[in-house]
């Protein structure tokens, strides 16, 4: 009778959404914390994200408030921008082919692999999925822009439940096998960039976190692709490269900041995500793999003409996302500006281009 009753009890506590949300903060602190006991990288943000992918499928009361993700992406991106320097805002702007060629690896990579998707799970495809159009393989394959390519397909009629966890898989094991890689092979440490203000200067704090607040209210209003993360990276930059409002964050804030984008991706994994079309996600999957390998060898060859290690290139063309991406490259100390930059002209070209490319490269071959 005790533990029935327990259990009524406790069922409608559970379902409330701030009592899930705080557990699931406590769930995530106490997963970060085994994750540098561990010594696993990104702990803050990896163990988060894997102790919430897991209980979300497993049906348990997890949540993620989106004004702590908002936040945690604020801080992720003012943070950045302290790393733009004048003379490293040289350096990136004398690196503008490189990350020209960059934009064209990650669309001629999605292309690929949006053809590789539509081969496997298409009409004859060995896994074939009943149904399943050319424009759902198209939108699940940009790298980049996840949450707009989901809105952009179902414009176009397309299956938005398979489009959005084709790119929170990918973003996912990005996520996870390309920190765990780089420190296995004791890839860290080799930023040639100066690392951000290290003095807290509270008056400086004050005025950037006013002026980086009005970046993403700017941004909100403009309804401009991930707000809360390129509105306060641009006035960080702008602030930094003019040797403006510098002072370091108060200890544990970055931290923090991973925490609920760990917590923000865990979620997005719901019961539902493990019974949808296995096929489709062991596609995924496997493509995710064959793009980090490839993307290795384009980072490796690039590497051969420029001035700069491979793993900041890989970093920064790599499948994952702008601000997971961003995190590794602050956390592993490999070529931040660098990488964020990448991943922000990248993001800029998959927003412009992806529509586009899809009316020529596949309503032309319907016509």
């Amino acid at each position: 009778m005790l533990p029935s009753a327990l259990v009524k009890f406790t069922k409608p506590l559970f379902q409330h959404r701030v009592v899930r949300t705080l557990l699931t903060l406590l769930l995530a602190w106490a997963a970060a914390l085994v994750c540098i006991a561990w010594r696993i990288p990104l702990p803050w943000m990896i163990g988060p994200l894997l102790i919430t992918a897991g209980l979300t499928m497993a049906q348990g009361p997890t949540a993620s408030w989106t004004p702590f993700r908002c936040c945690g992406q604020w801080i992720i991106g003012g943070a950045l921008g302290l790393y733009f320097t004048p003379q490293i805002v040289s350096l990136v702007l004398s690196l503008w082919w490189v990350m020209a060629l960059g934009i064209v690896w990650a669309l001629v990579l999605g292309l690929v692999f949006g053809a590789w998707l539509h081969r496997m799970n298409g009409a004859g495809g060995p896994l074939h999925i009943a149904g399943l159009s050319r424009v759902t393989t198209y939108f699940s394959s940009p790298i980049g822009a996840a949450s707009e390519m989901t809105l952009m397909g179902e414009r176009h009629g397309a299956s938005t439940d398979l489009i959005a966890s084709a790119h929170s898989l990918r973003v996912m094991l990005v996520t996870l096998i390309v920190p765990i890689g780089f420190q296995w092979a004791g890839l860290h440490g080799i930023d040639i960039s100066l690392p951000g203000p290290r003095v807290l200067v509270l008056p400086n704090l004050a005025l950037w976190t006013l002026l980086t607040g009005a970046g993403c209210w700017v941004m909100v209003k403009t309804k401009s692709a991930n707000p809360w993360f390129i509105g306060p990276l641009a006035v960080s930059i702008l602030l930094t490269a003019n040797g403006l409002s510098q002072s370091a964050l108060p200890p544990g804030v970055v931290n923090a900041a991973q925490l609920v984008i760990g917590i923000s991706l865990g979620v997005r994994f719901t019961p539902g995500f493990v019974r949808l079309a296995p096929r489709w996600m062991a596609s995924v999957a496997l493509a995710t793999v064959v793009m980090i390998t490839l993307s290795g060898g384009f980072a490796w060859g690039l590497s051969q003409v420029v001035d700069l290690h491979w793993a900041t290139l890989l970093l920064g063309t790599s499948p994952g996302g702008v601000a997971e991406m961003a995190i590794t490259a602050k956390v592993l100390q490999l070529g931040v500006p660098i990488v964020t930059a990448f991943h922000v002209m990248r993001l800029a070209a998959v927003l412009l281009f992806a529509e586009p490319m899809y009316r020529w490269w596949y309503q032309a071959s319907m016509d």
